[in-house]
Order: structure tokens, then sequence, then C-alpha cells
């Protein structure tokens, strides 16, 4: 356990890096994507990548990871307090149709049957503390609609 809390120092240090060199609210969506990537391995999932983008970055999907044979697709929405309400509400459908054009090639790229694909969405709440995972969030059979 104490291996935990040498985890949590290192992301404080790492977020105090960031406040120097980038916006406060960049900031805080990257140290919500470490504290997601914490959360989902220790849910038993691998992640594989961070920050996938399209190559002309018109889109990108946080994280991605493996769950058994199935490819995750992980969208990270934060927010610092509960005053603005659920960071659920922040991924539209224009923010949906991104993430599957990312993950669509991504599959293509690997060689990978789109039915092996998951969307989930990782919300993180830094005051009062808690963090959420919605699992399969959206379905790739709405692909059609999406993309």
């Amino acid at each position: 356990m104490w291996l935990r809390g040498l985890y949590r120092l290192c992301d404080e240090v790492r977020h105090w890096a960031r406040l120097r060199r980038h916006p406060g609210h960049i900031a805080l969506g990257r140290r919500a994507e470490d504290l997601a990537h914490r959360y989902l391995e220790a849910e038993g999932l691998i992640v594989v990548d961070r920050n996938w983008t399209l190559p002309d970055r018109d889109a990108e999907v946080d994280i991605v990871a493996v769950d058994g044979d199935t490819v995750v697709f992980v969208e990270v929405k934060s927010r610092k307090d509960d005053i603005c309400g659920d960071p659920l509400r922040a991924i539209d459908q224009a923010k949906q149709r991104r993430i599957a054009r990312a993950a669509r090639l991504f599959l293509r790229r690997w060689r990978i049957q789109p039915e092996k694909a998951r969307f989930d969405i990782v919300t993180v709440v830094f005051e009062p503390y808690q963090i959420r995972h919605y699992r399969g969030a959206w379905s790739p059979r709405d692909w059609d609609r999406l993309c």
C-alpha cells in the first residue's frame, strides 16, 4: 500500500509542474486523466495508450485500454467542483462523433473488429472528490449515426 502513496506524491509533483507550464484548466484535465488511468488499472483494465489523436489532430481519445478481449475508448471529463453540475453533461453528440472517428481509425490501423470496441466515460470531480466510471456509455452500433 505504500506504493499507492508514492503514486499520489508523484501525481502531485507532476500536477504542480504542469501548472507552471499550462493554464489551470489544462493542468486539471491532465490530472483527471492521471486519476482515471489509475482508477481503470485498479478496475482491471490495461491502459495501452493515452491522448491518441487522429493525424490531422481533429479528434482525440483520452485513454485507450483493454478489458479482456474488448478495446475500450475512454473519454475523461472533470470539474473543479460540483457547482456547474455533472461533467457528463459536457459530452454531446459532436464530441461522441469525434471520439468515434478516432476510434474507428485506431481499430482499422490495428485490424480490430468494431464489435470488440466499447466506449466508456470517466468523470472526476475534485471538490468534493468523486470519480465515476460509465461503462458502455454509447455503443459502436451508433457509429452510423455518429460518423
